[in-house]
């Protein structure tokens, strides 16, 4: 569930689908009838083309060199969980879907299919956008960004929630930080038996840790100036809560 509020400055598909790929630290793989688990097994090139360093037994392996030139179809996927504990962790699922190749001593997967599931559904993402899009310049620092916003600095999240509409408040128990992004910071709004986002955009990208530094004492100082938040957010940092 979403909360119609301002979603501008958000990053393109396929800008969104390599920042999960340059996080991610596991991936499953289907392919030839088998679906196997790596955890740091895969490396991915500036096109972001993925390597998979996989044992010697593997299934994988053996089907991929045993098999014709462009077999078996495998579908590699990614998960793209909250660093924050809120409801609904996984924020985005990506799939690659191709074949794979024996490359110096890994895997090299040729996609012929991207597609992006978030919350508002799935998209296919053109494979030449995918290729030369760039991760987000914050992806590699979001979960350290984003532990240590929630942790340490609850009332800077408390504060933030000025600059939201008062309907996508009603009935919050607790709003923590979801995401971030050059392009804005995403809270999660947590009812008694629903959760919504809402994005707050920067007024400018930030391409490093030190301009997000900058953007978020901007936005700090746009939510000193606006009303206060509703008293049912005091309840946030309640234990247990939401």
């Amino acid at each position: 569930m979403g909360d119609d509020q301002s979603w501008a400055a958000a990053p393109a598909a396929a800008e969104r689908a390599r920042s999960v790929l340059a996080a991610s630290w596991s991936c499953a793989v289907t392919a030839d009838g088998g679906r196997e688990e790596f955890v740091g097994a895969h490396t991915v090139d500036d096109d972001g083309r993925v390597t998979l360093r996989v044992p010697e037994d593997s299934a994988l392996r053996t089907a991929a060199i045993c098999a014709p030139r462009g077999e078996p179809a495998a579908v590699l996927e990614f998960a793209d969980a909250a660093p924050v504990p809120v409801r609904g962790r996984i924020r985005a699922r990506l799939w690659l879907a191709g074949w794979f190749a024996p490359e110096d001593g890994g895997l090299a997967l040729h996609a012929t299919r991207v597609v992006l599931k978030e919350g508002k559904g799935a998209v296919v993402v053109d494979l030449a956008e995918f290729a030369a899009a760039a991760p987000d310049p914050l992806a590699g620092a979001e979960a350290h960004l984003l532990t240590h916003l929630a942790d340490a600095h609850p009332e800077a999240v408390e504060r933030l929630t000025r600059l939201v509409r008062s309907d996508s408040l009603h009935g919050a128990v607790r709003v923590q930080p979801l995401a971030v992004d050059r392009h804005g910071l995403t809270l999660r709004i947590e009812r008694a038996r629903a959760h919504g986002d809402v994005r707050l955009p920067f007024h400018a990208p930030a391409d490093d840790v030190s301009q997000l530094t900058e953007r978020m004492h901007v936005l700090l100082t746009q939510a000193a100036a606006a009303s206060c938040p509703r008293a049912a957010l005091q309840r946030q940092r309640a234990d247990g809560d939401g």
